[in-house]
């Protein structure tokens, strides 16, 4: 039976990030300017690795967008999805949201195959995945 959209966001979750672990809450640094600064210089480029990290897993599973019936849309449609707007990205059991302003994807519910693959593929984009 297939989960909906809330139902996986209660999932335990997983980050698939820039950054190699949180942020700590009221550590030192300059988080939240640091990430404005590379929305605005390199978001096109890091939402490229997030698209490109979607795309390879579509290679090795089905793909569907925001609960849409249509399965495995091509990547014309992907990219505009990640790139535009929020969309939630639907691999069977498991998800991943994308925002268009966020350095970072979520990853809800993975089985243990699905996210040694993710994490796989995230360190080919230069990217970590923690929780």
């Amino acid at each position: 039976m297939k989960k909906t959209v809330e139902e996986l966001m209660d999932l335990e979750y997983w980050i698939i990030d820039i950054l190699p672990e949180r942020v700590p809450e009221g550590g030192a640094g300059q988080y939240f300017a640091v990430e404005r600064f590379l929305i605005q210089e390199q978001g096109r480029a890091i939402k490229q690795k997030h698209m490109d990290l979607i795309l390879k897993l579509n290679c090795y599973m089905d793909i569907s967008l925001d609960d849409a019936p249509h399965v495995n849309p091509s990547p014309e449609e992907i990219a505009e999805a990640v790139f535009g707007r929020h969309v939630n990205i639907i691999l069977g059991g498991a998800m991943i949201t994308s925002d268009p302003d966020d350095t970072y994807l979520t990853l809800y519910g993975p089985d243990e195959k699905l996210l040694d693959l993710v994490r796989a593929l995230a360190a080919s984009e230069g990217l970590f995945v923690w929780q």
